[in-house]
């Protein structure tokens, strides 16, 4: 059954000029799929269309109107006084209306009830029990758990929340509603590393249909089925996740690129035999008509367009020598905000060449932390950088002093450069024609980060500080940040829930949790390893207990040799176990094998201590 139907859709906003042109697709019942393209391509514009926030200009769009659409976007507006647990109850606002209908037919039935008042009353009964109306506290309970709304935040006023928190309870609330198609549009921009594996789980089990537009390219591998990329107005199609899609998307270039080489080598090929042919039809006319006849047929061919290549940044950070061992050390380093403390007794040392993701909750301190170090936060210990270290940092949040000025105006007055060099250096980061001459407060969050960004790579450093350097960039800006990153050679320290970037960096791991920060010298599988590791430890204890085994019957001659028997299996097991661990490090980038091997080793490992116990039995 089709949910999603778009037949012929165009849009513009400029006569002429159109965001979407002839864009076609379907979407079936219980599909997740992916909309991917670059920042302004009409994803946003496609997703107010299908919810009817927007008129279009032509074509058809069908939603199947037996279905409850949601979209998780703009944050709708509550009255007054609405806390946060108002705006989640809002999500069973028919269920409420039935319990408040039932507690007025209570009251009239109190002294003396008709029949029909009962008969009313059982029927609202029903319809508060099949709507789920016994299981609203336990849901509501659930789905704030796993996106880390905490009971305390549930009493706030929802208009005091951040952006970020207003998103992720509007997120919450949507998922209440027991939608049928889920449209979600980044929902992953606010959310923490738990918050969003709570979500793609949740997702995975959501027998509905799903749309969502994201930049998260580990959030897409996850949940998208297939990716719908959106390329100057029209769509393609790819039968895959993200990974799927990286790899088909370069060997359609390549093919592309193939054909239309052969095919201009053969227009040149023809195109020389037909001016030969020409020259020496002059006086003979059947030559001649023969090669009007292949030049009308070289006119005929259907070319195929050379494939376009993505812009890219040419641009690599200035690097400043280093000298010595030590980049920066803390001692015993605390940071409190009245009776709450962030961190406590952080004692840590950075050497040079070093690739650290500091990772936490959100509210955890991460930024903070980050301010402490750079002396813009008081704290408590002691922080020492090396005598020749030079840092440059990129905020969360960028601001700058003068958002009137334009772009070209901004680099000439901060950075003190000639006006060429100016073009130059924002043409590096495609900043060019007419763009440069764009004031800096009309910017996007992503145009403002590559502004900055591309200010920050002009100065020499060696150790660089980013605070979610992938936040509102599109998947290309993302990876061109990354081609930047991996060409620089210092210290390199980021706070970030991408996990794609994470994983393509971090060689040691800091986790802020509890008020400590725990010190992980690997990359981001095996601190995943570990912690699912200790987190099975944990729940050893609240199993059940295995029933005892039974002495094995017979005499001391069949104990010795059920004992050896079992050291034997023990020993082929441990080798087995051992044998996964180049297996996993092989696979570190393929992150579906490496959860497969992960997930046999834990079991070999079960089967291991299973044994030990039947050993330990036996010598008993």
């Amino acid at each position: 059954m089709v949910d999603i139907q778009v037949k012929n859709l165009n849009k513009f906003f400029v006569i002429g000029e159109n965001l979407l042109e002839d864009l076609s697709f379907e979407i079936q019942e219980g599909e997740r799929v992916a909309i991917l393209g670059r920042n302004g391509c009409g994803k946003t514009t496609l997703f107010n269309i299908l919810t009817g926030q927007m008129d279009y200009d032509g074509g058809e769009v069908y939603v199947n109107p037996n279905k409850r659409l949601g979209l998780i976007s703009q944050i709708p507006r509550f009255p007054q006084g609405y806390t946060v647990e108002d705006v989640l109850r809002s999500a069973y606002d028919s269920l409420l209306r039935i319990r408040r209908k039932m507690e007025l037919l209570e009251c009239e039935m109190a002294q003396n009830a008709t029949k029909e008042q009962l008969l009313e009353y059982d029927r609202l009964g029903a319809a508060w029990e099949s709507g789920g109306g016994y299981d609203m506290d336990v849901e509501v309970d659930k789905i704030c758990n796993g996106l880390g709304i905490t009971q305390e935040q549930r009493t706030q006023d929802f208009a005091s929340l951040s952006g970020g928190e207003k998103t992720r309870v509007n997120l919450a609330r949507l998922l209440l509603e027991k939608t049928d198609i889920l449209l979600l549009d980044e929902p992953t921009n606010h959310l923490d590393l738990n918050s969003v594996e709570w979500l793609e789980g949740y997702i995975h089990t959501f027998k509905g249909t799903v749309l969502a537009i994201s930049h998260d390219r580990y959030f897409i591998d996850q949940i998208a089925q297939r990716v719908i990329e959106i390329v100057d107005g029209h769509a393609e199609f790819y039968s895959g996740n993200y990974s799927f899609y990286m790899d088909e998307k370069q060997a359609r270039f390549n093919l592309q690129l193939k054909q239309y080489e052969q095919e201009q080598a053969k227009l040149k090929q023809l195109g020389y035999t037909v001016e030969r042919m020409k020259g020496w039809g002059i006086n003979n006319r059947t030559l001649y008509r023969r090669a009007m006849s292949i030049q009308h047929r070289m006119e005929r061919i259907k070319k195929t367009e050379r494939p376009k290549t993505e812009k890219t940044m040419k641009a690599t950070f200035g690097e400043k020598d280093f000298s010595g061992d030590v980049v920066f050390k803390m001692k015993n380093v605390s940071k409190s905000f009245g009776d709450r403390t962030l961190f406590s007794d952080v004692n840590l040392n950075v050497e040079g060449g070093e690739r650290i993701a500091l990772l936490g909750d959100n509210g955890t301190g991460k930024s903070t932390f980050i301010k402490c170090l750079l002396g813009d936060e008081d704290c408590q210990g002691k922080i020492q950088f090396g005598p020749t270290v030079k840092w440059g940092y990129l905020p969360q949040i960028i601001h700058f002093d003068h958002p009137e000025r334009t772009l070209y105006d901004t680099m000439l007055y901060e950075k003190n450069c000639s006006p060429q060099m100016a073009r130059d250096r924002l043409g590096a980061f495609l900043f060019q024609g007419e763009d440069v001459f764009k004031t800096v407060g009309n910017l996007s969050g992503g145009e403002q980060s590559r502004l900055r960004l591309c200010m920050l790579m002009d100065e020499k450093i060696n150790l660089l500080i980013l605070d979610e350097p992938t936040n509102h960039l599109d998947i290309a800006s993302r990876e061109w940040v990354e081609a930047a990153i991996e060409e620089f050679e210092g210290v390199l320290l980021f706070v970030s829930h991408d996990r794609y970037f994470i994983e393509k960096f971090a060689e040691r791991i800091w986790l802020l949790e509890d008020g400590q920060i725990r010190d992980f010298p690997c990359g981001y599988q095996k601190y995943r390893s570990i912690l699912e590791h200790e987190a099975a430890s944990k729940a050893v204890p609240a199993a059940a207990p295995k029933p005892k085994k039974e002495k094995p019957k017979g005499g001391t001659k069949d104990q010795d040799k059920l004992v050896r028997r079992l050291e034997r299996e023990i020993e082929k097991q441990e080798q087995l176990i051992a044998e996964f661990d180049p297996k996993i490090e092989a696979a570190s980038a393929d992150y579906q094998e490496l959860s497969r091997l992960l997930q046999e080793k834990e079991e070999a490992e079960a089967a291991l201590m299973d044994l030990m116990e039947q050993w330990e039995a036996a010598q008993a």
